[in-house]
């Protein structure tokens, strides 16, 4: 399996600004890195001071100081953080080490492994758009980084030389004329999780699909019910059985219909086959909270979470902060007043959850209650007036879920394939359908957020999922 690294927008900013800062100079920095599988998750940018932290070598041109190396490990010794030593050389599209910082890694690894505890050492070196990875794990085993993802609407992927663009198919000409061959060809290389392939979730998958991702996951526990037909993409009425889910059937009736009726996960997997046929589409009847479900997501480049519970939201927003893997969590609401009859407010948001930046929990959209509501039995929660009739649904239309999925997508695109503008998007979307207005509603972190804070980013496979052990 491939060694990687990922990094957040803005300590790659940090990063990039230290070791390029015009001056045509080499540079030195440490990162403090959590580990999930062979993913190196960056959590800290130390750079290392000029002529204090990183000096004149006296077997290469510069280094880093050996009391700056050794008081670094010993911070990272607290949580066997992986220590990633970095330097810059000149040039640009390609990188490598010398022979000098290979003899270096042969000396120091060793000493750096015992002080920090953690199950792996490296060294990066960078050149201008390059990125060569040196780790050598506890085994005595040397790893090569195969590439560098930033996270963020500055999107990229670094390698130690350039790599050949597989020409876009004839399918994607048109589109391929936006963004390029290149472009085409990130995002054949996508992992897409869809968490919800009901009214949103199944826009979604039709959209990702027709655009040419490579690899879908798609997670939905719940199998097509006839109120489903009228905004689920795809979805047939043979799938639905309504000749024996209909009201006026016996009991026993409805209840072998609703067994029969088709996953909402199969139906997503015949759509997104019939876009795409080459595309690799795995499908989980089942729920997040499942050990098979989650440790799925952790494979994946990008999480559209159109699933509605707080269990859910508590979930992915944890693993977009503890795996650095960005989720957007998109929806659609009609709120109607059930005494008149009156339609209060309609709308479509769309949340954008960026590692280490935005986050659920500090905007009040996970809460102990709702948490509470959806850990007790059904039976349970009626008798204790959770929900007034867990039979009434709420409102939903196709075009309201349409507004949605289009934003998130679009705006997922436009980062992966590197054409987004802005540098940092600290704003999540509301469309206001009644008023038609377009709201961008300002977001807020909370330093010590147990779910986003320094007690979960980027720490990998060292801290525990909020998910039930089954």
């Amino acid at each position: 399996m491939s060694w990687t690294v990922t990094i957040t927008g803005e300590h790659w900013e940090q990063l990039h600004g230290h070791l390029f800062p015009g001056d045509n100079d080499e540079h030195g920095a440490v990162l403090r890195c959590g580990l999930a599988g062979t993913r190196l998750l960056v959590r800290e940018v130390i750079p290392a001071i000029d002529s204090r932290d990183y000096v004149s070598g006296t077997r290469s041109y510069r280094q880093l100081k050996a009391d700056f190396v050794t008081e670094q490990a010993l911070r990272f010794a607290d949580d066997h953080s992986i220590y990633l030593a970095v330097h810059n050389h000149g040039g640009r599209d390609r990188v490598g080490f010398s022979d000098t910082d290979m003899a270096s890694h042969e000396r120091s690894y060793p000493a750096i492994l015992q002080l920090t505890g953690a199950p792996a050492v490296g060294a990066l070196v960078f050149a201008d758009n390059a990125v060569a990875g040196d780790i050598w794990t506890t085994d005595g085993r040397r790893h090569p980084i195969e590439k560098l993802t930033v996270t963020g609407p500055d999107r990229r992927e670094l390698r130690p030389q350039p790599e050949e663009s597989i020409a876009a198919a004839q399918a994607y000409h048109r589109q391929a004329l936006m963004f390029g061959d290149a472009g085409q060809d990130i995002l054949r290389r996508q992992r897409i999780a869809i968490i919800g392939l009901g009214g949103a979730g199944s826009l979604i998958n039709e959209m990702v699909a027709r655009l040419g991702v490579g690899n879908l996951l798609l997670v939905d526990p719940d199998r097509l019910e006839t109120s489903n037909l009228s905004r689920i993409v795809g979805a047939r009425r043979f799938d639905a059985h309504p000749w024996l889910t209909d009201s006026r059937r016996p009991g026993w009736v409805r209840r072998i219909g609703e067994r029969l009726a088709t996953p909402k996960v199969r139906v997503a997997k015949r759509v997104a086959k019939q876009a795409a046929r080459g595309a690799q589409v795995d499908t989980v009847l089942g729920s997040v909270e499942d050990p098979g479900v989650w440790k799925q997501l952790l494979e994946c480049n990008h999480i559209f979470l159109a699933a509605d519970s707080h269990t859910a939201r508590l979930i992915v927003n944890a693993i977009a902060h503890q795996y650095l893997i960005p989720v957007t969590q998109i929806g659609a609401k009609a709120s109607i007043d059930r005494g008149k009859g009156d339609v209060n407010a309609v709308f479509s948001v769309i949340r954008l959850v960026e590692p280490g930046a935005t986050c659920l929990r500090c905007n009040g959209l996970i809460t102990p209650s709702k948490l509470t509501e959806e850990a007790t039995p059904a039976a349970e929660r009626k008798r204790q007036r959770y929900v007034d009739d867990e039979d009434v649904h709420a409102p939903s239309v196709i075009s309201l879920n349409a507004v949605a999925a289009s934003i998130a997508v679009n705006e997922w695109l436009l980062r992966t394939v590197g054409l987004a503008k802005r540098s940092i998007i600290p704003d999540w979307v509301t469309v206001d359908a009644l008023n038609g207005e377009y709201d961008l509603d300002g977001t807020r972190k909370d330093r010590d957020c147990p779910w986003c804070g320094p007690a979960r980013f980027g720490r990998g496979d060292t801290v525990t999922l909020p998910v039930k052990i089954r």
